[in-house]
């Protein structure tokens, strides 16, 4: 009897419950390896707050009965790449007895038809049927069709190439440098109280004769207009569309004949010039000038383009169209969210509306967008105006001679409560952030407030937001930075009312969202960096190898097992390298443990020890820093000797030591060579500390003729090209 009720206890443990089974049906993991290389496993409790939230079948969540799940025909999306067999796998009941039709209509409307017969089905593992496919197919986002005697089948075909795009000079082995900034810091004496489009093109203007290919933004990504106080660039309202805070009001074109806003500019000079003066961008009062202007603009551009059919005119409803129903949609959103932005309790997104108006198509919505003519048009028109001034200053970084010219970045999530979401809800899961497990940075985990998309759901729409996304960022860039570039392979989700620390990893379809990131890099020429900090799958790595997809190297980060940082000719040749970022201190913090007293005045020590360990550590790492730009001929030192006080000597020997890497390309920051010490972002804070507001302590054109600036860039040219400037 014993060994009866053994034997069936043991059979029960092996035989994964139905939980289990539906986790795995929508790409959640059973277990990961966290910093320390500790295994953890995920809890039921929290799977199953995350397929709940996902749309499981609620039957499989509340019985210990396995739910079958029907597989379509074919998938919603297929992906694949060019130069080797194309192939579609499609689940069929049993053996077709007759021929198959199909037919691949593509996107440029060409129509390509072809039979197969039954014998040419190959029968995979998971029971499914391998149909081969025309190898010479086009690049692009085409429809396959499927027809048989008991089969109707279609889904989107996407062509991908092989790799991301390089540009020949990378491959070639040529090494760049650029500048890394956030937009918003900096200052000039045109601007109105944080960075814009003009300083953008201005900075272009001052650094590409001293070599620099590229400067580096933070993510220009739309925020809500109706509350300027939500200004993180890593929580925007829409991906897709841009800040239009960051236009250069006088330099729209409507400017130029518009009386009444150059009689505001004029009546408020003193107002704007406090504005530059402050060391934080004050978002609202910018805001709050920025948008009492262009609204007269706006009323300019109608009767002086709309209303004559202008070719201006035409360029703004080439813009509309060409964008479509997004862009509607955001504009929708904006005129939206100000209508009911007029008290406290209802300031906050689409979700404080009233419920009818949470459906971007209910009535109520549509009724809305009939009376509110001109709000959705003008909201439409900053888009365009933005756009145009982003595209000009990619135009201008070519004409002055910059290799790249914009690399941007597209943040891995956006507000609960922005356009976006609003737009799409159905690829986005209520009640679930997005975040990272536990690591030396973070050691309680992170939950970064951003819901994350559907894998599902995704991929039933045929990657068509994604795809969007990548074009929508790629089109005024040279180079695309991926945040978190994990993202395409997993997400730690974590359930609202869960700690950080409890999340769990759901998976994506890495190799279908890769190609597609492969296929639009091809199509906009632009190269892909893809941050790969943290803890990193070994099939993520491949994947980015694999496709040219660019590493993420930071300085600080880059060491042995043994602590010594690795050398400059052991880095890998498709990277981009820094050396440190906007969630890491600023080198002279570094040097100088200002980051660390930072830290402990906002109280991010658990204990006394852990804040010795971290002394010791830096201690530790600023002395193989050293001794790293010793053995590269930068710096004359002795372990027994004292290190050095921070200074201007030893921040270009670190910036030269970096110049030095294999990297195809360095990015600089202009904080490292003011000799800033206040970081823009301190990971973890809110209002504890004023992150993405603080602003670069001189204005650009004081940085650029400086001295010693020029300096650290004549010399980054000599290492950039294979020579050792020595530093000391």
């Amino acid at each position: 009897m014993n060994d009866e009720f053994n034997h069936a206890v043991n059979a029960q443990e092996a035989a994964p419950s139905p939980l289990a089974q539906l986790a795995k049906q929508y790409g959640l993991g059973e277990k990961f390896y966290d910093f320390r290389g500790e295994c953890r496993v995920f809890s039921d409790t929290a799977r199953g707050a995350i397929l709940q939230a996902m749309g499981a079948p609620a039957a499989a969540l509340t019985t210990s009965q396995s739910v079958a799940t029907e597989k379509p025909a074919c998938l919603p999306a297929v992906v694949v790449r060019t130069q080797q067999e194309l192939h579609i796998d499609i689940n069929l009941d049993e053996q077709p007895s007759n021929k198959l039709i199909l037919t691949i209509n593509t996107e440029t409307k060409q129509h390509i038809e072809w039979q197969c017969e039954a014998t040419q089905l190959q029968r995979m593992d998971d029971g499914s049927h391998r149909i081969t496919l025309p190898a010479d197919l086009p690049l692009g986002y085409h429809q396959l069709e499927i027809k048989g005697k008991k089969l109707r089948a279609s889904c989107k075909l996407i062509i991908a190439p092989t790799q991301c795009y390089l540009t020949t000079d990378i491959n070639e082995g040529a090494r760049h440098w650029g500048l890394s900034i956030q937009l918003y810091t900096l200052r000039s004496s045109q601007n109105w109280g944080i960075g814009d489009f003009a300083d953008l093109r201005n900075m272009m203007t001052a650094f590409a004769p001293h070599g620099c290919a590229l400067v580096g933004l933070n993510p220009l990504h739309a925020l809500r207009i109706a509350d300027p106080r939500y200004f993180s660039p890593y929580s925007p309202s829409s991906r897709q569309f841009i800040n239009v805070l960051y236009i250069a009001i006088t330099e729209v074109a409507e400017y130029a004949n518009c009386v009444a806003a150059q009689q505001w500019v004029n009546a408020h000079q003193t107002q704007l010039m406090q504005l530059r003066a402050t060391s934080l961008v004050n978002y609202t009062a910018v805001a709050q000038c920025k948008f009492t202007v262009l609204p007269m603009l706006f009323e300019e551009f109608q009767r002086t383009h709309l209303a004559n059919h202008t070719e201006h005119a035409q360029r703004f409803h080439a813009y509309v169209e060409a964008q479509g129903e997004a862009l509607r949609l955001h504009a929708l959103y904006d005129a939206l969210d100000q209508h009911f932005s007029k008290t406290p309790e209802s300031n906050w997104g689409w979700r404080s509306w009233p419920e009818p108006y949470h459906d971007p198509h209910h009535a109520v919505v549509k009724k809305f967008a009939k009376q509110h003519v001109w709000e959705v048009e003008y909201f439409m028109y900053l888009q365009w105006v933005a756009n145009t001034q982003l595209q000009a200053a990619q135009a201008h970084a070519c004409a002055v001679g910059m290799k790249y010219g914009v690399y941007a970045d597209v943040a891995v999530g956006v507000d609960t409560n922005g356009s976006e979401v609003w737009s799409n809800r159905s690829l986005h899961v209520e009640k679930i952030s997005v975040g990272a497990p536990p690591d030396p940075l973070a050691l309680k985990g992170q939950d970064w407030g951003i819901p994350p998309q559907h894998p599902l759901q995704m991929q039933a729409e045929g990657y068509q937001t994604f795809s969007r996304l990548l074009r929508a960022n790629m089109q005024a860039a040279g180079a695309l930075r991926i945040d978190h570039v994990m993202s395409l392979c997993r997400l730690w989700w974590v359930p609202h009312g869960m700690s950080a620390t409890e999340g769990v990893y759901v998976h994506y379809p890495l190799h279908d969202l890769i190609k597609v990131l492969a296929l639009e890099s091809v199509r906009n020429r632009c190269v892909v960096i893809g941050e790969d900090l943290g803890v990193v799958p070994n099939e993520v790595r491949e994947a980015l190898k694999q496709f040219s997809v660019l590493q993420y190297k930071v300085l600080f980060f880059e060491k042995l097992s043994d602590g010594q940082y690795i050398a400059p000719d052991q880095y890998p040749r498709n990277a981009l390298a820094v050396v440190t970022t906007h969630d890491l201190p600023l080198l002279k913090a570094w040097w100088t443990s200002a980051d660390i007293r930072l830290q402990e005045q906002l109280h991010h020590y658990p204990d006394e020890a852990t804040l010795l360990q971290v002394k010791r550590n830096r201690e530790r790492d600023r002395h193989q820093l050293m001794q790293a730009m010793v053995n590269a001929g930068l710096w004359h030192w002795q372990a027994y000797e004292p290190l050095p006080e921070y200074s201007h000597a030893l921040l270009r020997a670190a910036y030269v030591y970096a110049g030095l890497t294999n990297a195809a390309l360095l990015m600089v920051q202009p904080e490292d060579l003011l000799h800033m010490t206040e970081p823009v972002n301190v990971p973890g804070t809110n209002n504890e500390y004023p992150n993405w507001q603080r602003k670069l302590t001189e204005d650009l054109d004081i940085l650029s003729r400086s001295r010693e600036v020029q300096e650290i860039l004549q010399a980054l040219n000599k290492s950039r090209s294979g020579n050792n400037p020595n530093a000391w």
